[in-house]
């Protein structure tokens, strides 16, 4: 079977011919003449319309294709230039080819493709190419995805931020967290209520009306650009931010004291403690276990704390996320509020106070029927650590949100004749 028979039944490009393919003069790579249907008339490239022919290039241009038993393909073509009466004299427009690219879009096609599962790095490595053609492919997919998304009514969404490079640079993202559809859908850059209230400006006031929960974190930018843009939606806090701030506190305790002991010469006995009050009982290790043993018998404001924050919080918190009706949930939470109040620990009485400011948003996770939390967020913020990650972070913010929208955006992409495996 020709390569030519091949390619008319994978790749067929109406009003050009494949001929017959040749090595090059190297041996390294086959080459694919490809020529213009005799009385076919050319597309403009600015207009995309058929226009008059103008002239043709002496040199031809190589488009590099999927490569096939360990060579490289490329397409060969003497490109042609059009009169269009509206867009005057203009290079033609190639099926296989996007403006002044070197690879075909089923070639660019295929390295997006492994672009995800790989890091750029290693994806040109293995199909010997360059960054740079690999960071094209990948624009190419994300431009042509953003540009034929439909968003569709947004249900539920998850804002939070996450850093991206040294000296405090954050991004800001905003998922899609509907049952069925998890998705990316902004990054912005830096953390800011602009870099938010863009997102609102993205979707427009009618999606924007018909959203009906948000998650986020209890930064007050945020919860300011919700109540403004999407006043409507039902605002959830979960669990995660309110254990996360009660470790902090704990923590604080426990840093603190420690400093205050051996300032005044006493045995460090908090030295190496940090998880052994942190953790929940059942994950602490044999050594653990015997140094919270010990830590038990002293009557130290960390031992108290983590008692409170152990037994409280820990088990009867559990109990917590148990319930169905908020409003006995408030009844506990504001219970346990009251108890952790009476420690005489200070930082845990800026949490319970915390707490107190946000209570009817905490309570909310209830009256959403736990379909909704910030735990689906968190999720997706480790899928974008990896990204970033795998890649040893980007130098620039362009690239980072492109290989992101990439990765977790689940846009559309153009349609091939043929796919691979």
């Amino acid at each position: 079977m020709l390569i030519t028979r091949v390619l008319n039944q994978c790749h067929h490009f109406p009003g050009f011919v494949h001929e017959s393919a040749r090595f090059s003069d190297d041996g390294r790579s086959i080459l694919i003449p490809i020529r213009p249907r005799k009385r076919s008339r050319a597309t403009c490239s600015g207009c995309h319309r058929p226009a008059a022919g103008y002239d043709q290039a002496h040199k031809p241009r190589h488009f590099e294709f999927t490569g096939v038993w360990g060579f490289l393909v490329f397409f060969v073509y003497f490109m042609r230039r059009v009169e269009c009466r509206q867009c005057g004299i203009m290079i033609e427009e190639v099926p296989w080819g996007l403006g002044k690219h070197s690879l075909t879009k089923t070639y660019m096609h295929f390295l997006g493709h492994r672009a995800r599962k790989l890091s750029w790095k290693e994806t040109a490595e293995s199909f010997h190419t360059t960054w740079d053609k690999v960071h094209d492919s990948v624009q190419y997919l994300v431009v042509f995805g953003l540009e034929n998304r439909v968003l569709g009514v947004i249900r539920a969404i998850g804002v939070d931020e996450i850093q991206y490079s040294r000296g405090h640079k954050y991004l800001t993202l905003v998922y899609r967290i509907d049952a069925g559809c998890v998705r990316l859908l902004r990054v912005g850059k830096e953390r800011t209520v602009k870099s938010f209230e863009k997102f609102f400006v993205t979707i427009g006031p009618e999606l924007s009306a018909k959203i009906e929960f948000v998650c986020s974190d209890m930064w007050k930018p945020y919860l300011r650009v919700i109540r403004e843009k999407c006043g409507q939606a039902l605002h959830v806090l979960d669990r995660f931010h309110i254990v996360k701030k009660l470790q902090e506190a704990v923590d604080d305790v426990r840093s603190a004291e420690a400093r205050r002991m051996a300032g005044d010469g006493y045995e460090p006995i908090l030295k190496k403690s940090r998880w052994c009050l942190l953790k929940r009982p059942g994950n602490l290790t044999k050594h653990q276990k015997v140094k919270l043993r010990d830590l038990l018998r002293y009557n130290l404001q960390s031992v108290r704390a983590y008692l409170l924050r152990t037994y409280l919080l820990k088990e009867d918190f559990d109990q917590f996320r148990d319930y169905v009706s908020p409003a006995w949930a408030g009844k506990f939470l504001d219970e346990w509020c009251h108890q952790a109040m009476r420690s005489r620990i200070e930082p845990l009485k800026k949490v319970v106070k915390m707490l107190r400011a946000h209570r009817p948003l905490i309570l909310n996770y209830f009256r959403a029927k736990k379909q909704f939390s910030s735990g689906i967020v968190e999720g997706l913020n480790n899928k974008v650590k990896v990204t970033m990650r795998k890649s040893y972070g980007f130098r620039t913010f362009r690239v980072t949100e492109m290989a992101l929208y990439h990765s977790l955006g689940k846009l559309p992409e153009p349609e091939l004749t043929h796919k691979f495996f």
